[in-house]
């Protein structure tokens, strides 16, 4: 909980960082704007404005989704930071349409810019706080990974880049005398729309679920096979509920010579100490049991798994085991997202092993590749 505060913390005041500096330079290019009649200058201080906005979003969303666990949300309100991170990414987009509307109008009906020394100073300075701000903003929003600082950062990168194209333009108008002062702020406004969309369209695929980050699946699996009593983890997935914030289950491969009391102790130490290293929470843990003591089934199993793997859409056979006595055998495959018919390939494979083995009634399971780790090394 600590931790989590301090990281709250840190967002907070960053954010208030971001809001002071962009207040600062929005009022100061309204200003200078007007001043000079530069359209380009006001857009891009409406532009401040909206980011100064995103920074108040981002604490409210921190302040949020830091409550606590409750009845109606047991697992916290840590995706909070994800819809706040999507209400960015709508200013932002709401800011470009804006900028876009004005912008035209301008070029239908265009006026004449009066650029000063001290217009020029201003866009000057406002450019460096940009560039500077942006990136201590990422830099800190990738370091508590947070996405709502993330966008404000690149926003803030892409908002030097706008003053910066300001400033050409004023460059151009005091020396050739043609005014781009239009044109500039339509373009500027389609560059906040698109960087818009990018925002919206990430922050969207992380609210419908992604995939976990391969490095942590690797680690995990890792931490549970560090366990002698364990041959095998498979089925790993994660249920994210906010940045750093995981749920999940998987599946151990265990001799069948273990005992139930055995098998509780086991369990629990996998839970505690995935929880301790990788501050993942194990809800479930099911259980492969392998045979250990027919030499019969060890060679049927090595026999299946060449059979099904053949395919190269299936990326691995795993919970494998043998019932001579009942006539059963069971596992589960991994077939690739890539197969134009994974329910194609799965039937395939299970019509090659009952061939191989007719009088056994066959349980197997279809299983997916959740962090695509068994595909990158099977390809390689």
């Amino acid at each position: 909980m600590n931790e989590q505060n301090g990281r709250d913390k840190v967002i907070v005041r960053t954010s208030i960082i971001g809001i002071l500096a962009n207040i600062f330079l929005a009022v100061f290019k309204a200003i200078v704007g007007l001043t000079a009649n530069s359209i380009a200058i006001v857009m891009d201080a409406v532009n401040n404005l909206s980011d100064a906005a995103s920074s108040v979003i981002t604490i409210v969303g921190t302040k949020l989704a830091g409550k606590e666990a409750d009845r109606k949300h047991p697992f916290g309100y840590g995706r909070i930071e994800y819809l706040s991170a999507m209400v960015i990414a709508f200013l932002v987009l709401y800011a470009g349409i804006t900028a876009l509307v004005e912008s035209v109008k301008k070029i239908i009906h265009p006026d004449t810019p009066d650029y000063s020394t001290l217009t020029l100073i201003i866009v000057v300075v406002a450019v460096i706080v940009k560039i500077l701000l942006g990136r201590y903003v990422k830099h800190v929003g990738e370091k508590v990974n947070s996405d709502s600082l993330i966008n404000s950062g690149e926003d803030a990168t892409l908002d030097s880049v706008i003053s910066a194209s300001t400033l050409a333009a004023a460059g151009i108008y005091l020396i050739f005398n043609v005014s781009l002062e239009a044109w500039l702020g339509a373009l500027i406004a389609l560059v906040i729309i698109r960087s818009g969309v990018g925002m919206l369209r990430e922050t969207l695929s992380k609210i419908l679920g992604e995939r976990a980050e391969p490095q942590l699946v690797l680690d995990i699996k890792k931490t549970i096979r560090s366990f002698p009593e364990i041959s095998g983890a498979y089925d790993l997935v994660l249920h994210n509920y906010g940045p750093d914030s995981y749920n999940g289950s998987v599946h151990i491969e265990v001799p069948d010579t273990l005992s139930a009391d055995e098998l509780d102790r086991l369990t629990r130490k996998v839970t505690n100490t995935v929880l301790e290293k990788h501050n993942v929470i194990l809800t479930g843990i099911g259980v492969y049991a392998f045979n250990t003591k027919d030499p019969q089934a060890a060679a049927a199993r090595q026999k299946i798994a060449k059979i099904v793997t053949a395919d190269p859409y299936v990326l691995q056979m795993h919970g494998f085991f043998m019932d001579r006595e009942e006539k059963i055998l069971r596992f589960d495959i991994i077939v690739s997202f890539d197969a134009p018919d994974r329910r194609q390939v799965y039937r395939e494979a299970c019509e090659k092993v009952q061939k191989e083995y007719p009088d056994y009634t066959l349980q197997v399971a279809m299983d997916m590749d959740f962090s695509e780790i068994i595909e990158q090394q099977k390809q390689k």
